[in-house]
């Protein structure tokens, strides 16, 4: 045990070194992205910080993935063995003696999950935002150590030394942080987002494994309750749409597309925006196609079409929404979609329909308001 605990101190005064002979070279900037346009992290900090109106945890108004509200619910018994995935897409076991205490979490759901619960005092460190949080966790989140790297070196987080490494299948690659199975049979556990897995194969991206995921950080921190509350909603408010359009006899076609220069990326069966839809009710007008043209969408024409968009840190949201959707109502070969002609070309953030985490829920919503325009939630 001392002879490992010498190694490590070891090693981190070797990367400590080359880390800051990196961190000079590289001016000290605090933006580590690889992209120019990204904002440092001081500026994505600042962005996060609670006001007087952003209607923190503390409001009275508490919705159910808020971090304050209390909800009782299955006492965790450790030693715990969750199921996750590792570098592989395979499934890898692993095993908790207690709630992990030096959590790092990399990339939007990740964060945002952990805050929803409650747990920013088991965050040893956060990145990867690619939007505010929001405004009911940005209190909590003012409190973590939001490091300088959009995606954490192997150096940074060896030195970190953390003790659960939450985060999606693409921060466990030969680039990043390498095989995820080695970091457990080292002593660091990885949850890792179901949906982001890798795989040679296709695979179905479900809500019910968003669910999961959230849950089983519930059962990994022994808030068991909390997660299913935020689970909980997200089920009510499916079944709620589906009794209220239970009369509907032909249920609105769709497309899920995102645009690219010369084609649309289709969101289909197998995609975790395409099973929101299904869950919904509504009909896929191409299950299964991956990339459409214009001459596909005309021909599928269907009555809701979503555009997905996605501003990141440094982009103006509205700007970046209105851009994509005029690829669609700005265009005049496609003025004869009845979904432009019935003003039904609606938004959806990237963020809401892939690795979605607590955003499920808006994602949801977005999806049943665009399916049925004059369904009420939550009524």
């Amino acid at each position: 045990m001392k002879q490992n605990k010498m190694t490590k101190k070891l090693l981190a005064v070797f990367l400590a070194a080359g880390m800051a002979v990196s961190l000079g070279a590289c001016g000290n900037s605090g933006n580590n992205s690889g992209d120019n346009e990204r904002k440092d992290a001081s500026e994505i900090i600042e962005d996060n910080q609670a006001t007087s109106d952003s209607g923190d945890s503390d409001s009275a108004s508490v919705s159910a993935s808020s971090p304050s509200q209390e909800t009782e619910g299955e006492k965790t018994q450790y030693p715990l063995t969750i199921t996750t995935y590792g570098s592989d897409g395979q499934e890898l076991t692993t095993t908790y003696e207690k709630a992990p205490e030096k959590v790092l979490a990399v990339y939007q759901g990740s964060i945002e999950t952990l805050l929803a619960l409650g747990l920013e005092d088991h965050i040893a460190g956060a990145a990867g935002l690619d939007n505010e949080v929001p405004d009911e966790q940005k209190s909590a989140f003012s409190s973590i150590n939001y490091l300088d790297e959009f995606t954490p070196s192997l150096e940074t987080v060896t030195m970190m030394e953390p003790d659960l490494i939450f985060s999606w299948g693409s921060l466990f690659g030969e680039k990043t942080l390498g095989d995820a199975k080695g970091w457990v049979d080292k002593g660091t556990n990885i949850y890792m987002n179901s949906n982001t897995r890798p795989s040679e194969e296709a695979y179905n991206r479900t809500l019910e494994n968003e669910y999961t995921d959230i849950l089983n950080i519930g059962k990994i921190f022994d808030v068991q309750g909390k997660a299913e509350a935020i689970v909980q909603e997200m089920q009510d408010t499916i079944e709620s749409v589906k009794e209220k359009t239970a009369d509907i006899a032909e249920k609105p076609t769709t497309l899920v597309l995102e645009p690219s220069k010369d084609s649309f990326r289709n969101y289909g069966a197998t995609s975790l925006g395409g099973d929101m839809v299904t869950q919904l009710g509504g009909v896929l007008a191409n299950p299964d196609g991956s990339s459409l043209g214009k001459e596909d969408l005309i021909a599928a024409d269907p009555d809701v079409i979503f555009v997905v968009y996605m501003p990141y840190t440094g982009d103006d949201p509205e700007e970046v929404m209105n851009e994509k959707l005029a690829t669609i109502t700005g265009d005049e070969s496609l003025q004869s979609l009845q979904a432009v002609q019935n003003n039904r070309v609606v938004p959806i953030m990237l963020s809401e329909m892939y690795a979605s985490a607590t955003r499920t829920q808006d994602g949801i919503e977005t999806f049943a308001k665009g399916l049925y325009p004059e369904l009420e939630l939550g009524e």
